[in-house]
């Protein structure tokens, strides 16, 4: 499966303007962009550094402008949007954009046609492009114009007096600091160049989809001069971007990095499966000291617990990634305290993990239960995961941080009124839009899924004296005790001071879904079939019932507005995992229990997966109303992991269904 987008796709910026490619090289670098190279987004660029110091994700390379110059004319091949004008207008050049294993996109100019491609070399702090002349029979000359940010990626820039504007040579090209805080960019050329120093701004360059999430939009990038190159037929030419001088010849570079990505499949055409399990290589990442870590989302998140948990078992055990995924898992089970496990993780080797969640520890201990039933191998989980699952079960069982503990009842609550300690963590105003303080249900539903879990490891590592069933039990009584809600016919989300909240939301499928269920086999089918008629969409689940008063069914703009909607009706794909674990638990006839699945999702493979936002990827959010337009990241660990996982259980289920309607929908014999 790959993305393609013809001449007529590319004119209409409408569209093409919402349709963003993402390449990345394993440290946490990356680089973005719409279809036609008309940032829009704060985060687009060629050369996003993960950087140590100063910590974080910076924007060194914004673009490189290109013009072909020939006959004594100049075809600007660039795009950008200004205050009321995109210019210059190199789209109109632009003949079809695609994925290669990589992006490339292609131009023509009267009888000229130039491929540009894109690649970031695995393990390099360097972008490659790659220039291809075809069509014509003499050489052209091309001018390329970098345009630099050197800024953290959150941030935006304007003309200033401190940025450094002298360049040095440096081999192949040349070099420049802008700032003695961030480190030296190289700029090299293989083949034939002439580079003129002539420092000059780029201003006023305009973000669309800033201005529409209600932020500052507008930028000024500096120029630090022109570099014109020799461009020969069906000979490429290769330029480097990098923070340290390349090796050359940079085409060796270019080949090994390609070879490696059709090795792993990331070249091929393949069903969802396959294609989101290539994908998912880009979300683990190094640190810049070298610590292993899952990005939960490109372009603006970073590493955090709970999504990285989640998104494990697709990305790591159902994708080949063992070691990968093991390494994950210990970085995450060292930083423990107090058996919790961080929600975020500090970007800063001098600043403390943040550790305010509840459900990251039992995510850790599903985590570790999906890898014994997917992978096996008790000896890696006795001697590396068991102790820690001891630890935060002993913690909980005790009391913990952020209030953490069993009530008189058993039931696990967490939290007051400030603190926003589960996934639906939004606040506006330092006000929790969800407030969900007490015993939340699928906090619940995974504690007693831990406690069993707990205990079927010590029966088999010979730690009998270690199993809590009387505190399971006792758990499970008072959770039917006070979450069925006979009104609605289904579970409430959250109890407190006794009372509790009936709203009809997907945190209950939990009580459905885990491979311990707390709930009664025989209220289970309800649960799912309220879920189904009320929450599920083909992209995921809604947040909240749109019958509720509450419900908001558009994410969209100011940053308040939008952290009001994020969990009230906003769709949710990484539920689909859960929903599908309960469908297929409740169900007498698996083989209808896939195609349901099947059939309810194929917009989210056909329209989605490679026609809009991350071509290739899935995003973080869309909307709860239809047409459940995207929103948020790009692309989204839990998102990418949670679909593949569900995409492996159907095809392990149904695998004649599967492979047939994969067939059918990629065109594959």
């Amino acid at each position: 499966m790959k993305w393609q987008f013809e001449k007529a796709d590319c004119q209409n910026l409408r569209t093409a303007l919402r349709r963003e490619w993402l390449e990345t090289n394993g440290l946490g670098d990356y680089a973005s962009s719409t279809i036609v190279h008309a940032h829009t987004r704060r985060y687009h660029g060629l050369l996003i550094a993960h950087l140590a110091d100063p910590p974080g994700r910076y924007v060194l390379l914004s673009s490189c402008d290109e013009t072909l110059l020939a006959e004594g004319h100049e075809f600007p091949l660039a795009c950008h949007k200004y205050p009321g004008i995109f210019f210059p207008r190199g789209h109109e050049y632009l003949d079809r954009a695609e994925d290669l294993g990589w992006p490339a996109f292609h131009y023509r100019i009267g009888d000229a046609r130039i491929r540009k491609e894109i690649l970031l070399p695995h393990g390099r702090r360097q972008t490659l492009l790659r220039y291809t002349l075809e069509g014509v029979r003499h050489p052209l000359r091309l001018r390329l114009v970098p345009l630099l940010a050197f800024r953290h990626c959150h941030a935006l820039t304007r003309a200033n007096v401190d940025l450094q504007v002298k360049t040095f040579p440096a081999p192949h090209g040349f070099k420049i600091q802008p700032y003695n805080a961030l480190p030296p960019f190289f700029f090299q050329v293989q083949g034939r160049f002439e580079f003129l120093p002539a420092p000059d701004w780029y201003y006023n360059v305009e973000y669309l989809v800033e201005l529409e999430r209600g932020f500052p939009g507008h930028e000024d990038l500096f120029q630090p001069g022109l570099l014109e190159a020799d461009l020969l037929p069906e000979t490429p030419l290769l330029v480097s971007a990098s923070l340290e001088p390349s090796p050359f010849p940079l085409d060796t570079l270019w080949t090994e990095e390609t070879k490696r990505r059709t090795a792993i499949g990331r070249a091929q055409s393949r069903s969802p499966l396959e294609h989101l399990q290539s994908e998912g290589e880009r979300f683990f990442t190094h640190t810049p000291s070298g610590r292993p870590e899952l990005i939960a989302g490109y372009p603006w998140f970073g590493s955090w617990g709970r999504d990285s948990l989640i998104a494990l078992p697709g990305l790591a055990w159902c994708s080949g990634r063992t070691a990968e995924g093991d390494a994950i898992l210990r970085r995450l089970a060292e930083a423990e305290r107090n058996g919790l496990i961080p929600n975020c993780l500090s970007e800063s080797p001098h600043q403390p993990h943040a550790y305010n969640s509840v459900d990251a520890s039992l995510w850790f201990i599903w985590a570790v239960q999906q890898r014994h039933a997917l992978i096996g191998d008790e000896k890696t989980i006795r001697q590396h995961f068991w102790p820690v699952i001891r630890k935060i079960v002993s913690a909980y069982l005790a009391g913990t941080d952020y209030g953490i503990h069993p009530d008189a009842e058993g039931l696990l609550v967490a939290g007051d009124s400030g603190t926003q300690l589960t996934w639906m963590d939004a606040t506006v105003d330092g006000i929790p839009v969800t407030p969900r303080d007490g015993a939340a249900v699928e906090i619940n539903a995974l504690w007693y899924n831990a406690l069993r879990f707990h205990d079927e490891l010590a029966k088999r590592f010979g730690d009998r004296h270690l199993t809590l069933p009387e505190e399971a039990e006792r758990l499970r009584e008072a959770f039917h005790r006070r979450f069925w809600c006979e009104e609605t016919g289904c579970l409430g989300d959250v109890v407190k001071n006794g009372r509790l909240d009936p709203a009809i939301r997907p945190n209950q499928i939990f009580a459905v879904s885990l491979p311990y269920p707390i709930l009664d086999p025989a209220r289970q089918p309800a649960v799912v079939e309220t879920v189904r008629a009320h929450l599920l969409t083909p992209f995921g689940l809604r947040t909240l019932s749109p019958r509720h008063p509450a419900y908001v069914g558009h994410y969209g703009g100011s940053p308040q507005q939008r952290d009001a909607a994020y969990h009230q009706g906003t769709v949710w794909p990484w539920l689909l995992g859960a929903y599908g674990d309960a469908l297929f638990r409740v169900t007498s006839d698996p083989l209808r229990a896939a195609r349901h699945l099947l059939d309810t999702t194929a917009p989210l493979w056909e329209r989605h997966l490679l026609g809009e936002a991350g071509l290739g990827s899935i995003s973080e959010i869309f909307d709860g109303d239809p047409p459940h337009s995207p929103n948020g990241c790009i692309a989204q660990a839990w998102s990418v992991g949670e679909l593949l996982r569900l995409l492996d259980r159907i095809r392990k289920t149904a695998p004649s269904l599967f492979v047939t309607r994969f067939r059918r929908r990629t065109g594959r014999t």
